[in-house]
Parts: C-alpha cells; sequence; structure tokens
C-alpha cells in the first residue's frame, strides 16, 4: 500500500463519523411538541437493506399507562417500553430526508406517515408525523 492509498484511507475513516451523524441511525431522547418536556429515548436502527426501525428504549416520563391499550394493530396491549414505535422508513430518492414509514404515538394510539429530517449536521432529528394534510413536528436531541 502506498502512502497516498494509506492518506486516503485515513482521511475517510475520520470523515465517516461525521457522515455517518447526518442519518437518523442513533439513540434520541424524545421531546413532547406541545409541552417541550423530554418524554423517552428512541433508539433508530438500519437493517441490512437501509429500511429504518426505533424502538422505546427508555421512558424518561412516566406514562399512567404502561402498556398501549390504544393501539390497534399488533402493538395493542403490549408494554411500551422496548416497543417499536418507528417503522418501515427509508431514504427518499436524492434528498437527506427519511419517508415512508410509520411512527406510532403510544399515548394515544394513532399512527402516522412520517418524514424524519437530520438538523444540526444531526445533533437534532426533525420528526413529522402526517395523517393527511395534518401533521405534528416534534425536534429529538441526538444522544449518542
Amino acid at each position: 500500500m502506498t502512502i497516498k492509498n494509506v492518506l486516503a484511507t485515513a482521511l475517510m475513516a475520520l470523515a465517516w463519523p461525521v457522515l455517518a451523524q447526518t442519518t437518523p441511525v442513533g439513540l434520541w431522547r424524545s421531546v413532547d411538541d406541545a409541552s417541550g418536556e423530554a418524554k423517552a429515548e428512541i433508539r433508530i436502527a438500519a437493517d441490512g437493506a437501509g429500511v429504518l426501525s426505533g424502538r422505546i428504549e427508555k421512558a424518561i416520563t412516566r406514562s399512567a399507562e404502561p402498556l398501549c391499550t390504544q393501539c390497534s394493530d399488533d402493538r395493542k396491549g403490549k408494554p411500551k417500553l422496548g416497543m417499536e414505535i418507528v417503522r418501515g422508513v427509508r431514504q427518499a430518492e436524492g434528498k437527506p430526508e427519511w419517508e415512508g414509514g410509520k411512527i406510532l404515538d403510544p399515548e394515544n394510539g394513532k399512527e402516522y406517515t412520517v418524514r424524519l429530517v437530520p438538523l444540526e449536521g444531526g445533533k437534532q432529528l426533525q420528526v413529522r408525523g402526517y395523517i393527511g394534510p395534518f401533521y405534528r413536528t416534534q425536534v429529538w436531541q441526538r444522544i449518542e
């Protein structure tokens, strides 16, 4: 290996963590759009095909009901802690955003079409859930 190849490899290795932070993959602190309070820590991961999913890893604000009693799908009656609330999200073609999946609000059982957009160089994540023309937006903070 030549010096040139070694330097190029080293520079790519140093740049990778910066590039990796501009994706939604990682651990996030969700912040309620109404109250501004931190609610939970959500781990977003990608499968081998680049499809994202997210699970509640830690509850910060205790829920009055630990089970998703208002869910209407396979998550009905299941514990909110550990629950997959983000499903089927993919990166939009040629755009720095991820969409096409669903996000569940386990407090009310509503499922929204979701769009994820990294902000501030990946330090924040704009999470926008849609039902028709109506939407809710939260900005989550990266933990790791």
